[in-house]
């Protein structure tokens, strides 16, 4: 009777204790996605979101979904949180809370802007770079920092002069520099750059295909033996009316280049480079400067990530890999202050 008692009170425990950990992990400020069986089974991918003007807590949430229920990869979503609501909120500069997930990820995802992250949220970043470790970079990953209150990793801001144009320019090719094209006026298409058509990042992908309302940045690539272009933006003239209410203003896939010179010579949109950190071991990464949520529409777009996380993995690229919408994705219009307010992470969680 006695050992009875004695084994309910350990279920009981049992119980409560399972409880107590699903509760708390309803609650994390950041999503998983267990992946599923894939070729990607086993591996750690970890997303990391937080820009005011792309939408990234949108279309990198979408892309961890793909990359977990169709490839099988274990996907952690970390979003700029504001710690007194508990919102996602990208205009939150100082936290992204979760980035110890980063040591233990096999791949890292971002698009973030001009974060000013506290000492103990960017140590995980910092040691993630020193170990060469590959990663994926789209649009404003270019200009990911900015530290002016916390300065322990200053030499990583866009505007470095100490390591010249910060984690940006040396760890994924190029930091801020202008808008190439007239920004919401002037789409992007995706051209093979010469050399590259058979590169496997392109599996499954046509030149020409990959388009994305989102405007070519200014790019000064560094020298050939640590970069690798592999599509060049095509800047298109918009031919129909400016539409605020529209995620693509009005500009559509079908619409023709601009002449003169900003299509001679175009612009690289998608690279891929060679780093290494000072003190650090050498790694890959790939960067896009396209990405914004409403790019991510976009089916080629989502292939030509897709391929690169497999790529840079060191993993055998699909011939054409599944890139299917996940769930329901209707995303906002790019823009300042557009982000959705009051989601928490939570909520993004697959039902």
């Amino acid at each position: 009777m006695q050992r009875s008692v004695m084994l309910m009170i350990t279920l009981v425990a049992l119980a409560m204790v399972t409880a107590c950990g699903q509760a708390t992990a309803a609650n994390d400020p950041w999503v998983v996605y267990e992946g599923g069986d894939g070729p990607g089974k086993g591996k750690n991918i970890v997303f990391i979101t937080g820009d005011e003007e792309y939408r990234s807590e949108e279309g990198l949430t979408q892309l961890a979904r793909i990359l977990a229920k169709h490839h099988g990869f274990k996907c952690t979503v970390l979003y700029s949180i504001n710690p007194e609501t508990g919102d996602i909120d990208p205009q939150t500069l100082t936290n992204i809370p979760g980035m110890a997930a980063i040591d233990s990820a096999d791949l890292v995802v971002m698009l973030i802007r001009f974060r000013d992250l506290p000492d103990d949220q960017m140590k995980h970043f910092v040691d993630y770079v020193n170990a060469g470790k590959p990663i994926i970079g789209l649009r404003t990953a270019t200009h990911a920092f900015n530290f002016k209150q916390h300065k322990t990793y200053a030499d990583y801001s866009f505007n470095s002069k100490k390591w010249d144009g910060g984690f940006g320019r040396q760890v994924l090719g190029e930091t801020w520099i202008n808008h190439h094209g007239h920004h919401k006026h002037e789409a992007t298409r995706g051209l093979f750059a010469p050399g590259a058509e058979k590169h496997p990042i392109l599996s499954g992908i046509k030149s020409g295909e990959i388009w994305g309302p989102t405007d070519v940045y200014g790019i000064r690539l560094p020298q050939p033996e640590s970069c690798k272009p592999l599509v060049l933006g095509q800047v298109l003239k918009r031919e129909g009316e400016f539409d605020k209410t529209d995620p693509n203003f009005g500009m559509k896939p079908t619409d023709k280049p601009v002449d003169g010179e900003k299509n001679n010579p175009m612009m690289p949109i998608a690279w891929l480079k060679s780093y290494q950190a000072p003190g650090g071991k050498p790694g890959y990464a790939f960067c896009t400067t396209m990405g914004s949520s409403t790019d991510l529409v976009n089916a080629p777009l989502r292939r030509m990530v897709v391929n690169a996380a497999y790529y840079l993995l060191g993993m055998d690229v699909p011939t054409k890999a599944n890139v299917n919408i996940v769930g329901e994705y209707k995303p906002s219009p790019y823009g300042f202050a557009g982000h959705v307010k009051g989601v928490k992470p939570a909520d993004l969680k697959m039902k």
